[in-house]
């Protein structure tokens, strides 16, 4: 089972654990080495023990460790102008450039198999208490549908703060049990407001939805020491209330650990008393999965239109392509580089905004 570590420094809402009956965890991943990750064949080679390795890898450490170090891979999508997804592409159809220069591809590769870690983040708070019940059942579906043997997942839900119900695990009985013990809670209790027909009562300072604290937990204690294809999924109407980071502090620790995000927007109108727009959280939304690779799509609170989301992110999460890099610029001092892969043919591209170098020493 992987270990929480709560960063100490961290300025985000308290990030509870859920009590969990012990049972056996699958095993932890690798932690990321402290620069940028391997290729795919350099991370199947760190799985092996000391005593399978061959004294001829063994002669080349150095080389090894270059690689390591200057290696940038990025995870993409390739969409046609319908949105259909573009199979069967090559490395010769692509070129990617950081900071407008453009950069030398070293591998390229369509991965279809390689391991999956993928957090669920699901709003609890009191705009959800219609469209709860149907997040649980799609999304315990989804889970069954995308997890295979060699993935992992985790549950989080957050209202007026952040609790991990479930820790990295390739259970899906249990991933699904955790959704299904979410509840709402809106810091309101439920006594009658006088000469009203009742309802609920607000009887805590404390606001409501902490959005943002809750993605950089996601990606800064959960994600970030993980190896390997990497996302969260957010089912909420985007609104946030009490968070004590912002959202560009949700944006740059999700970019830093490398991790895709898609944001469901699922959202009862009746609660923002039928206004067209009603709820303002598309924009950050939109903001937050555009830097990561990810995308918004809007639900409302339609069984068939969640369902569908679903699908189509497990398409997506199942058809990427990976290019891998190394950087003509050779400093690892932690700034932000800006990415961009084109295709020759123009089809579209859907991939992260950029990185920053040497982001495992933060």
């Amino acid at each position: 089972m992987a270990v929480v570590a709560l960063a100490a420094f961290c300025m985000a809402a308290p990030f509870t654990k859920a009590q969990q009956t012990p049972t056996q965890q699958s095993p932890a991943k690798p932690s990321t080495p402290s620069q940028q990750p391997a290729s795919p064949d350099q991370q199947s080679g760190n799985q092996k023990s000391g005593d399978q390795q061959s004294d001829d890898s063994q002669q080349q450490p150095t080389e090894t460790l270059k690689v390591n170090v200057n290696v940038v891979q990025v995870f993409f999508n390739v969409k046609d102008k319908h949105g259909a997804l573009m199979p069967n592409l090559v490395k010769d159809d692509f070129e990617i450039s950081e900071d407008s220069k453009q950069q030398t591809v070293k591998y390229f590769t369509a991965e279809t198999n390689l391991p999956l870690t993928l957090g669920i983040l699901i709003d609890s708070s009191g705009s959800q208490l219609r469209v709860l019940d149907m997040e649980k059942e799609v999304g315990g579906a989804f889970l069954k549908q995308i997890l295979t043997d060699k993935d992992e997942a985790f549950v989080i839900d957050f209202n007026v703060d952040a609790s991990l119900l479930q820790d990295f695990t390739r259970d899906v009985h249990r991933l699904q049990k955790a959704l299904n013990s979410v509840k709402i809670n809106a810091g309101f209790s439920t006594g009658p407001i006088p000469g009203a027909g009742g309802g609920p009562v607000p009887t805590a300072a404390q606001a409501g939805t902490v959005l943002y604290d809750a993605v950089y937990l996601s990606a800064h204690d959960m994600l970030a020491k993980e190896v390997g294809r990497k996302a969260m999924i957010l089912l909420t109407d985007g609104e946030d209330e009490g968070s004590r980071l912002k959202i560009k502090d949700a944006i740059e620790a999700a970019q830093k650990a490398d991790a895709i995000v898609y944001v469901l927007l699922c959202a009862d109108r009746g609660f923002y008393g039928g206004m067209g727009g009603g709820y303002s959280g598309e924009f950050d939304m939109r903001k937050l999965t555009e830097a990561t690779g990810g995308r918004v799509i809007n639900v409302g609170n339609k069984f068939d239109k969640l369902r569908d989301a679903f699908d189509q992110i497990a398409a997506e999460l199942r058809s990427q392509y990976n290019i891998g890099f190394t950087s003509t610029n050779t400093k690892l001092d932690g700034t932000y580089r800006k990415l961009e892969i084109k295709n020759k043919q123009g089809y579209k591209i859907q991939a992260r905004a950029g990185y920053y170098a040497g982001r495992g020493d933060n």
